[in-house]
């Protein structure tokens, strides 16, 4: 099980937590969402739990719930800068449709 990070991906990672000011790292994971079942969550992680898988490359860590490898595994996770708008890209080869809106996705 693996999730991949791209170098803009972490150095972002890195980037917000410098202003931040404390963490370890981004927590990734999954929720029932949407109108195709899952969506992507994003949030600081403060610590590892128990149930936690931790990926690290390129100077940053990644902590995901174990729970959440089976639709996460795979991933790459990028960060895309695109005129003003910038964000997170899910590259994950386990989604086999996404919603009109873009807000979820199906495994």
């Amino acid at each position: 099980m693996s999730i991949q990070l791209t170098e803009s991906a972490a150095r972002r990672i890195r980037q917000q937590l410098e202003k931040r000011g404390s963490g370890l790292g981004l927590r990734v994971g999954v929720k029932k969402s949407g109108c195709s079942g899952y969506a992507y969550t994003l949030d600081y992680a403060d610590a590892v739990e128990a149930d936690d898988a931790v990926f690290e490359q390129h100077g940053a860590t990644v902590v995901v719930r174990r729970a959440d490898l089976a639709v996460l595994d795979g991933m790459t996770l990028d960060f895309q800068k695109q005129g003003l708008n910038e964000a997170f890209k899910f590259i994950n080869p386990n989604a086999k449709a996404y919603c009109g809106c873009g807000e979820s996705f199906t495994t």
